[in-house]
């Protein structure tokens, strides 16, 4: 199984979605997107369920030798989450990341302030917030984002992925209440082995799909 690209993933999980909407299992949801290529994806789901749509921003913290490899991530003001077995295979300790840290809480912020604006984060009490990106890996990234979406204080978190791994999505479906994946693959090497078109979305995407989203009366802020 492998989809077109972000945003056919995104219809297709959009279907099982509404389905829920109808049975009354989403209460007055927002999707909240990662940043980059969750966006699309949660572009589509939001229209289909008529929600707003918005970022949560989370980042990926990379090894000392090798940025690329992650081995925690962190969002908003919470604490960095580290791969615990990641983290032991490297013999990496916290302390050894605080630069790493440092450099990537910048970048959050920076990130936040340009997709956002000045526009708040998004009121979720008594809402359900639909937590969407492209793909899990390791499932690092999106445990930060989470955790970060549980202290606005949703009414429930909904986890909402094309594809994962599956051991992350072992994870994760227990931190949320409510996981849906189209497909957890046995043999998983990255996200972008499950599409046919995996091109990189830029931050001017990223801005012209908030800003389409908004102009089309589903506000994030709205509260």
């Amino acid at each position: 199984m492998r989809f077109r690209d972000r945003r056919a993933a995104g219809r297709e999980l959009a279907a099982l979605l509404v389905e829920r909407l109808r049975e009354e299992r989403l209460r007055a949801p927002v999707v909240l997107a990662l940043p980059r290529g969750g966006v699309p994806v949660g572009d589509e789901i939001a229209r289909a369920l008529g929600a707003p749509l918005d970022v949560v921003v989370a980042r990926k913290i990379g090894a000392p030798f090798n940025p690329e490899l992650g081995v925690g991530a962190l969002a908003g003001e919470d604490p960095p989450l580290y791969d615990a077995r990641t983290m032991a295979m490297l013999d990496l300790t916290a302390d050894r990341l605080g630069a790493q840290v440092a450099a990537e809480r910048t970048e959050l912020h920076r990130r936040e302030d340009l997709y956002r604006g000045k526009r708040p984060a998004p009121a979720l009490h008594d809402r359900t917030a639909v937590v969407v990106d492209d793909g899990l890996a390791t499932g690092v990234t999106a445990r930060a984002a989470v955790r970060a979406v549980r202290g606005m204080d949703p009414a429930e978190i909904v986890l909402a992925v094309p594809v994962s791994a599956r051991e992350p999505a072992a994870v994760l479906r227990a931190e949320v209440d409510d996981l849906v994946c189209l497909y957890t693959p046995e043999a998983f090497h990255s996200v972008g082995q499950w599409y046919e078109d995996f091109g990189q979305v830029s931050d001017e995407e990223v801005i012209g799909i908030l800003r389409a989203s908004a102009s089309a009366g589903r506000p994030a802020s709205a509260r």
